[in-house]
């Protein structure tokens, strides 16, 4: 699995949304993470997959761009961000198993045939008597 190092994510600190008081108006906690997928040193699959994807948080010059804000401290939210990402990254690299299509085997094709004409017997013998 591809790993993303730190120094190709660029961390913009900003002001959070929400409650706070006046903490929330002085004080830049929230980090916007900007990844420039197509300058990265990801494999060029896991790139290629990542641009593929239909995610807004992707621009149109490649760059993916992350908010976090979920704790009040700027490093946990840098921390929170890079995992993420990493997240987001581990998703794309996943190749999924091509499925082949069976056939049900001879045995399961009798054995469901012949549980159907039995069902079908019993519900004959549901009917009136006639005498």
């Amino acid at each position: 699995m591809p790993t993303i190092r730190p120094s190709e994510v660029e961390f913009i600190a900003i002001r959070a949304q929400g409650p706070g008081g006046q903490n929330v108006n002085k004080v830049s906690c929230a980090v916007h993470a900007r990844f420039d997928i197509g300058a990265s040193s990801l494999p060029p699959y896991v790139k290629e997959r990542l641009l593929d994807m239909r995610d807004t948080r992707i621009t149109r010059e490649g760059v993916l761009v992350l908010k976090a804000q979920q704790s009040r401290s700027l490093e946990q939210n840098k921390e929170d961000a890079l995992q993420r990402l990493q997240a987001l990254v581990a998703q794309a690299a996943e190749v999924q198993l091509v499925r082949r299509a069976t056939k049900p085997t001879r045995g399961s094709q009798r054995r469901r045939l012949d549980e159907k004409t039995r069902s079908g017997q019993i519900k004959a013998l549901r009917g009136r008597i006639s005498e």
